[in-house]
Parts: structure tokens; sequence; C-alpha cells
């Protein structure tokens, strides 16, 4: 059995997490450390984030739900965790979601003693507050390469030398839906109204929705959306394999046949894409971090973008149909991270334009949704008048 070590080094004057755990993958594969948060088992498949930031948006981000979280930059929790507020549309600010979506945590270090204006709490007492165990003291970037060789694999952080956890299951998963249509209208009737089909929407989408002078109704993921009137659809990420949401295929395929422009977001890009009638697949280890280049395929000129990514599916670029077209490759892997239609309002990228966290290259494709629902919405006022 393979084994990595607990990391000698401590986080300046920690002194939570002295109790003994481990993070064992499903082939045997063990890396020992030290427990904080619940120090509870926890079960998920184990994937790595990159980035150096942006934590507390990466916990909360529904795409994790039922994941164990790698973070391969060495310090965690430096600039704390602040208290859970709301915008004026009612949105959590600096949260993607109202609670932690991972399972658990690995971390190299973590910060007992964070320094930041919005800190109301560390790491450790967040993590304990929403019953969700973390595991420091791991050697996270030889762990990284291990799953870089061996690809994502079912795990559990255990208790000493406790047994592996279950994971989460496929109920679960859709969980991260709402279960009733919730209307978000701050901008008058006469605004265009637009549809935000949630699949385990991020906060930060439906704001940049709305800051874009749309009204949204967001609705669950198998609401039968395609008989709704609306100006605009958006599909929004969320977590697992696109091909078990079926429901939402079938309601998305009906809906490209309309009028109404389509934007799809992370798994709503591959939602999209199945509708269409291509395919998708797993990929080895995903992207997940926020310094992800990708490159347009036409434009004058064309624009490479850092984009910030959470996925572990794409497209199969070989099996798009005639009239769609890849709109974006990936610099260094060159997978499909965005596709559109050739002739008609219909698009999805793999990447987040809202960024939250990361780079914010990319909020230009709001920019070109709305556009295109406003031209709609002349196009049908001028019909009415006429």
């Amino acid at each position: 059995m393979e084994e990595i070590g607990t990391h000698a080094m401590r986080t300046t004057g920690s002194e939570s997490g002295t109790r003994g755990g481990a993070l064992v993958l499903e082939d045997g594969f063990r890396a020992e450390g030290l427990l904080f948060g619940s120090q509870e088992a926890a079960g998920g498949e184990v994937v790595f984030n990159t980035g150096m930031v942006g934590y507390p948006e990466a916990l909360t981000d529904p795409s994790y739900h039922g994941q164990i979280l790698v973070m391969t930059y060495p310090m965690i929790g430096n600039y704390g965790v602040p208290d859970l507020t709301h915008d004026q549309y009612g949105l959590p600010v600096g949260f993607e979601s109202e609670k932690i979506q991972v399972t658990g945590l690995v971390v190299c270090e973590h910060s007992d003693f964070p320094s930041h204006f919005s800190s109301t709490r560390t790491l450790d007492q967040w993590l304990s507050e929403q019953n969700v165990s973390g595991l420091w003291g791991v050697d996270t970037r030889a762990l990284t390469r291990r799953l870089r060789a061996s690809g994502t694999a079912p795990g559990g952080i255990v208790l000493s030398e406790g047994k592996l956890p279950n994971g989460s299951d496929q109920a679960e998963m859709y969980s991260v839906s709402i279960t009733e249509p919730m209307l978000s209208s701050h901008h008058g009737d006469a605004a265009p109204q637009v549809v935000l089909v949630d699949c385990g929407c991020k906060a930060s989408i439906h704001r940049s929705l709305l800051a874009k002078g749309m009204n949204v109704v967001r609705v669950p993921h198998d609401h039968p959306f395609s008989e709704m009137e609306y100006d605009g659809l958006v599909l929004s990420n969320g977590p697992g394999d696109p091909t078990e949401w079926q429901e939402t295929v079938l309601q998305t395929e009906m809906a490209l046949k309309r009028d109404e422009p389509v934007l799809g977001i992370c798994l709503g890009h591959q939602l999209i894409a199945l509708a269409a009638g291509a395919t998708t697949y797993k990929m080895k280890y995903g992207h997940r971090s926020q310094n992800q280049p990708c490159l347009e395929s036409r434009g004058d000129p064309a624009r490479c973008l850092l984009t910030s990514q959470n996925h572990g599916y794409a497209v199969e670029e070989a099996s798009l149909p005639e009239d769609w077209e890849v709109w974006f490759s990936n610099v260094n892997d060159m997978t499909v991270e965005g596709i559109r239609h050739r002739s008609r309002p219909l698009e999805g990228v793999q990447f987040h334009p809202e960024a939250s966290p990361g780079p914010l290259d990319a909020k230009w494709i709001f920019d070109g949704f709305a556009a295109s629902v406003s031209e709609l919405t002349a196009k049908r006022k001028g019909g009415a008048r006429s």
C-alpha cells in the first residue's frame, strides 16, 4: 500500500488539529495527516484545485457537492471566513451558496490566525460549524501528482485505522437544485425575463444576470422550463455526470428548437451539447483552478482568456453536429471549452464567466447573451406594434 506521511511543517501559531487521521483512496493509497473541522469520517470523489485563493467560494460551489477537495496551494485559511450576508438581490455575498458543499477538505497547512477586515472566524471554526471534516499536514502537491497520474478516485477521510466511508449517491447530487421556482424581479415589468435552470447554480451566475438588467426566474432542474414564456434561457453549473441529468437534457432539447437565446455554463454547457446530439466523457482529473487558458476558435482578433473552472467531464469535439462549432479550446490540452450554433444564438462555455473566484476575463459572455436577449425582445415589440 503506497503511503504519504504527515507533512512536518505546522501552521504558524496553530494549536488546532492534533488528532490523527488519513486520506485513503479506493485503491489503498493512504496520506497521513491531522484532523480539523468536524473531525468525522467523510467519503466522496477526491479531486484537486490549484487555485491560490478563493476557498470560501470554492467550498460553497455546488459543483463540488459530494467531493473531497484537495487544495494544492500550501496555506489555506489565511484570510479567514466572513459572516454570511446577502446583497440587494437576496444572494449570498462572498459565498456561492448558503452552505459548504464539499464532504471534506485536505490541505497542507491551515491558519488559526487569519488576517482580513471581513474575517469573523477561522477556516477550522467554519468547517466545525457546518459539520465538514478537514485534514491538514498532508503533502498536497505529492498527493496531486498521484491524482494526476492515476486520475480522480473515490476516497475518504478516516480516523486512524477507520474504514473507507461511502460517498454521496445520485439523490444527494440532485439536492443542490432548488425545489420550487423563484422569481427575482428587480427591473420592472418591461425588462427581459430569463429562465435560469438550477442544477446547482452558483450565486454569482444569478447575480451576473440580474446585473445585466434582466429579471430572472430560477427553476428546479426537473421543471418543465421548455413550456414557459421567457426571453432567454440559462443552464447553470452543477455536480456529477451530465448524462445522469436526463430530464434536464430532454427539456433542453425542446428549448433548443425555440427562438430564444440559450446560454449554458459548465454543466449547462455539457447539457446543451447532449441535447444537440453530441456526447460527453469523464476526464482523467478534470480542470479545477483559476488559471486555465482558453483560446477563442475564431474572432477578429481571436481572444485568449484566463478562466476559472471546476469540472470533471468534457464535450467530445468529434461528436458535435454539423450546425454546431467549437467556440473555445483549452490551450493546455485542447479540450472543448465552448460551443455555439453556427447561425442561432445558442452557446455554452465550460469555464465560469462569472469567476468567483478567478479572473474576470470572460465577463463579456454575459454581455453577449444580454445583447441577444435584447435583440429578440426588440423584434417582438416591433412585431407587436406593426
